[in-house]
């Protein structure tokens, strides 16, 4: 019995920690593409990894900048979607990885998993609009 509570906190504690995680998806996806790029190029090790960091986070950078920076609702909106299109992807794999040894293929899980990505993508929409706020009204 004690085996069985120790995975499922175990599986909650690795669906919250992945679900910090999901939130920046973007920059990671950022990241380890200015990695590949700079790495088949013919570069060391070492100047990827610097382009990787630098990918991460001029993509930040740059929705920051429009939430900053632009009054049109609708391009704010649009920065923020294209942060959180990365997130709901990612969450709509967690909650599969998770949901598809519970629940058998069909409707119930396309719609469980469909809601952990909304959720998820409604979360970095707001993460990063508390962060764009948070860095240039100070």
């Amino acid at each position: 019995m004690s085996l069985v509570l120790l995975a499922i906190s175990l599986s909650i504690a690795l669906g919250v920690l992945a679900f910090r995680f999901a939130v920046f998806a973007l920059p990671v996806m950022a990241g380890i593409a200015a990695f590949l790029q700079v790495h088949e190029g013919g570069s060391g090790f070492g100047l990827s990894v610097l382009a990787g960091l630098a990918g991460a986070a001029a993509s930040v950078a740059f929705v920051i900048a429009i939430l900053g920076f632009a009054r049109n609702p609708f391009l704010r909106l649009g920065a923020l979607g294209l942060f959180a299109v990365p997130a709901a992807v990612a969450g709509y794999a967690l909650a599969h990885g998770v949901a598809k040894h519970a629940l058998e293929p069909g409707v119930m899980l396309t719609l469980l998993c469909g809601g952990c990505g909304a959720v998820v993508a409604v979360a970095a929409m707001i993460n990063l609009n508390a962060l764009g706020q948070g860095l240039l009204d100070s």
